[in-house]
């Protein structure tokens, strides 16, 4: 596949990264001629010096022949125009672009992006993607990650195995047996740094990261079983009134529960502007950094600190200082993938990189076969996706135990119309089924073609 992707800020260079390495075409834009450089010094992808919604300059970077243009620049009325200009000289089949602004977004607009207006096949909203991410690690904060797809029928979800965890040293084939009505599968894990894929001999063992797939109506006895269900949080400060933090904010206001939340944010006019945005938070103008901030916000008697500034150092920092003075949780925001080594050791309970956020909703526009959802693990060493079986499919009218699957790949649920089916050897995938499957990397392409459209699409 022939790639453009303008900007090539952390967001672009990580699309590219990965898309580069998987063997496609990638061809990066920007403005920055440092940052074009430094795609030519360390990535497999051309690099053009220009503006990306120039018609000369997409010329350059090969739009003529281009199957998709990216546009993940920091403006995005330059996002907008590079999808235009692609459509109507160049007729780029496939254009993605970031939109920050809500405004754009809203739905009374909707129409704005028709591509008889502004042709956009698909709109990306950091904002929107990550705080998402972030509401259901609050709904359930003993997973480590959790992921859902738009069928929400079934969750992954990422969980620390810890010695308090009923199924650690166990087979697990063993696991129904243990636990009637079960339905989980345990997928993978990354276990000393190494991810891998489990089967049902296999048993995962304590300082795993565990990758499960779940029943959205079981997460919390999962949870529970594996030594990690914990309350929601009522008492929430957020440490940042950008746009994640407003509407992470807006959404817990508009939620069932009753959650107290109270914001920190050192800018003066993002202050301003959350305060007026927000009908029952409480903003702080200040530093989530300065002790007297945080116990003016009564950080000792939180539940929960949210680290969602724009400085991963800040958010790092501010988690750590604020468990160190109470708080009983922390969660923080880091763009930094080598952050995350550390942040861990110096008291960080969880994280989340919204540039992994923004590749995952990329990579399903990318993939190839019926792929319908797509979400990155492990700093890009895995892949869950969601994949619509065909007629086609290998996988369709044999049982599991028949199907030649290969090291590396694991199938964790099957949704056929609104049943989850948790599957056994015995089980037959039907055409039309939605399919949850867990990969390591370098198996991905072995999970496209067993949802080809066609038997010759490869």
């Amino acid at each position: 596949m022939r790639v453009i992707i303008s900007g090539a800020g952390q967001v672009g260079y990580g699309i590219a990264e990965k898309l580069a390495s998987e063997g496609n075409e990638v061809t990066v834009i920007d403005s920055n001629a440092d940052l074009v450089q430094r795609v030519r010094d360390t990535l497999d992808a051309r690099g053009v010096h220009g503006h990306g919604s120039h018609p000369d300059v997409l010329a350059q970077a090969g739009a003529h022949d281009a199957d998709m243009l990216i546009a993940v620049t920091q403006v995005d009325e330059v996002n907008m125009t590079a999808c235009q200009v692609a459509h109507s000289i160049f007729e780029v089949p496939t254009r993605i672009a970031r939109i920050r602004a809500q405004t754009y977004l809203s739905p009374e607009w909707q129409n704005l992006f028709a591509r008889n207006h502004l042709p956009i096949d698909v709109i990306i909203s950091p904002e929107v993607e990550v705080g998402e991410l972030i509401l259901q690690r609050l709904t359930y904060p003993g997973a480590d990650e959790i992921v859902s797809f738009d069928d929400d029928e079934v969750v992954v979800m990422v969980i620390e195995i810890s010695e308090d965890c009923a199924v650690v040293d166990t087979p697990l084939k063993h696991l129904t047996d243990l636990f009637p009505n079960l339905q989980a599968t345990v997928l993978g894990a990354r276990r000393r740094g190494d991810v891998l894929a489990v089967g049902s001999g296999d048993s995962l063992h304590v300082g795993d990261l565990a990758v499960v797939a779940v029943a959205r109506e079981q997460v919390h006895r999962v949870l529970s079983l594996f030594g990690r269900e914990e309350s929601a949080p009522s008492k929430i400060v957020i440490a940042g009134g950008g746009n994640v933090g407003r509407y992470v904010a807006t959404k817990l206001e508009q939620g069932e529960r009753n959650v107290s939340v109270r914001v920190i944010e050192h800018d003066r006019r993002a202050a301003q502007i959350a305060a007026e945005t927000m009908k029952q938070s409480i903003v702080v103008f200040g530093d989530a950094l300065n002790e007297e901030i945080l116990r003016e916000v009564d950080i000792d008697d939180a539940d929960m600190f949210l680290g969602l500034t724009n400085d991963d150092e800040t958010n790092i920092l501010s988690s750590v200082l604020a468990s160190e003075l109470g708080c009983k949780a922390n969660f923080a925001l880091v763009n930094q993938p080598h952050y995350s080594r550390f942040a861990n050791r110096l008291g960080v309970d969880a994280f989340i990189n919204p540039r992994s956020v923004t590749i995952s909703k990329v990579l399903r526009h990318v993939r190839r076969g019926r792929i319908k959802g797509v979400y990155s693990l492990f700093e890009g060493e895995a892949e869950i996706l969601e994949a619509e079986a065909l007629e086609t499919s290998t996988l369709v009218g044999k049982p599991l135990k028949e199907v030649d699957m290969e090291d590396g790949v694991r199938i964790g649920a099957i949704i056929r119309g609104n049943e989850v089916i948790m599957p056994t050897g015995t089980t037959r995938v039907e055409a039309g089924d939605l399919v949850i499957v867990f990969a390591i990397a370098s198996k991905v392409r072995t999970v496209e073609q067993m949802f080809r459209v066609s038997l010759d699409f490869f």
